[in-house]
C-alpha cells in the first residue's frame, strides 16, 4: 500500500525480491495540471507495468475493499506513504503483521509529514523505522531503525529520494529478518515522542520574524514543490537555496528588510540574524540565481519583504 515517489523504491524492491506480492493498493487517480486530466499515482505506475493488480479504493473502510483483501488472504501488508488512516479491521487482516516504512527514527515526527518537518527544525539526522502498524498514528511497536545524515543544505528534493532507497533496503532488510524468525518487536519509548502534521499553505508564507534556523528549514523543506515564498513590493515571488548570512543586523532593523542584494543573493534580516537567498522565482517565470534574478527585477536595500 503506497502512493506517492517515495514509496516507489519499496514496491519496485518487492517486486524483485522473493515473495509474491498479491496487489498493491494505492490512492485513485487525481487530476493534474491545466488540462485537469486523471493522472495515475507513482506506485500504481510502476505496479502496472509489472502486470500487478492494481486498488484504488476511495476509502480503505470500505466494506466491499476490505472483502476483496480478505479473499487475497494476504501474510502482509506492507505500507509506505499511502495517504489514508488504516482501520483495525484492515490490519487484522494479514496472517503475519501489517507493516510500515516511516520516514523517521521514532517515536520522532509521527505523522503524515516527517521528512518536511526534519528539514524545517533543522535536524542533521534522520532515519527510517520500519514499525509494526497498530491503530494509533505511528504508535506500534518499532522492528527496525536505519539512520541517515542530513547535508547542512539538503532540500527535499534531495534527501527524500535517499530517503526512499533507505526505506526499500530497510524493509528488505528486515522481512529477511522475520524470514530466519530474528525480527524483535520494540515498544516506542514514552519519551522523545514528537509529531509531523500534513503541511499547511499557510506554511509557505515565510515570517521573517522567525529565527534564521528555521526560516533556513522551511525554505528547504519546500524545495523544489511547492516553494515557500514571500511577497516583493506585492508580487509573490518562491525563493529557493538560503544560507546563512554574515550581513550585521542595525539597530532597527525590521524581520524581512533587505540588508543587501547582488551576486553572492538577497540577504534578508531574520528575528536573530540575516538569511541569505541564492535562488528566486517569479511568477510564471524561472527559478534564476540571484544575480541574473536582479537583472530582470532589481531590490534595493532597505526594502522590506513581507
Amino acid at each position: 500500500m503506497g502512493t506517492p515517489e517515495f514509496a516507489v523504491p519499496t514496491v519496485k524492491a518487492l517486486i524483485e525480491g522473493p515473495d509474491e506480492i498479491l496487489a498493491v493498493v494505492s490512492q485513485p487517480d487525481r487530476p493534474k495540471g491545466r488540462g485537469r486530466k486523471l493522472v495515475p499515482t507513482p506506485v500504481k505506475q510502476v505496479a502496472e507495468e509489472a502486470g500487478i493488480q492494481v486498488l484504488q479504493p476511495e476509502r480503505v473502510r470500505n466494506p466491499e475493499f476490505l472483502e476483496q483483501i480478505r479473499q487475497l488472504a494476504p501474510d502482509l501488508l506492507i505500507v509506505a506513504a499511502f495517504g489514508q488512516i488504516l482501520p483495525q479491521e484492515l490490519l487484522d487482516i494479514p496472517k503475519i503483521m501489517p507493516i510500515n516504512v516511516h520516514g523517521s527514527l521514532l517515536p520522532a515526527y509521527r505523522g503524515a509529514a516527517p521528512i518536511h518537518w526534519a528539514l524545517i527544525n533543522g535536524d542533521e539526522e534522520t532515519g527510517i523505522t520500519i514499525m509494526k502498524m497498530d491503530a494509533g498514528m505511528d504508535t506500534g511497536p518499532m522492528l527496525l531503525k536505519r539512520s541517515l545524515k542530513i547535508g547542512p543544505d539538503e532540500t527535499f528534493g534531495t534527501l527524500m529520494p535517499r530517503m526512499a532507497e533507505l526505506g526499500a533496503s530497510a524493509l528488505m532488510e528486515a522481512l529477511e529478518l522475520l524470514e530466519q524468525g530474528q525480527l524483535k518487536e520494540e515498544v516506542q519509548p514514552e519519551e522523545g515522542v514528537t509529531f509531523a502534521p500534513p503541511i499547511k499553505k499557510e506554511q509557505l508564507h515565510i515570517d521573517w520574524s522567525m529565527p534564521a534556523k528555521k526560516i533556513h528549514g522551511t525554505i528547504r523543506a519546500f524545495d523544489p514543490r511547492p516553494g515557500a515564498w514571500c511577497e516583493l513590493e506585492g508580487e509573490r515571488v518562491r525563493i529557493f537555496s538560503p544560507f546563512f548570512s554574515d550581513e550585521k543586523m542595525p539597530s532597527g532593523v525590521q524581520p524581512g528588510q533587505v540588508l543587501r542584494a547582488d551576486d553572492t543573493g538577497i540577504h534578508v534580516a531574520a528575528g536573530d540574524r540575516a538569511v541569505g537567498l541564492r535562488e528566486l522565482q517569479r511568477p510564471g517565470r524561472r527559478r534564476l540565481a540571484a544575480a541574473d534574478f536582479l537583472r530582470g527585477r532589481p531590490v534595493k536595500q532597505g526594502l522590506v519583504l513581507r
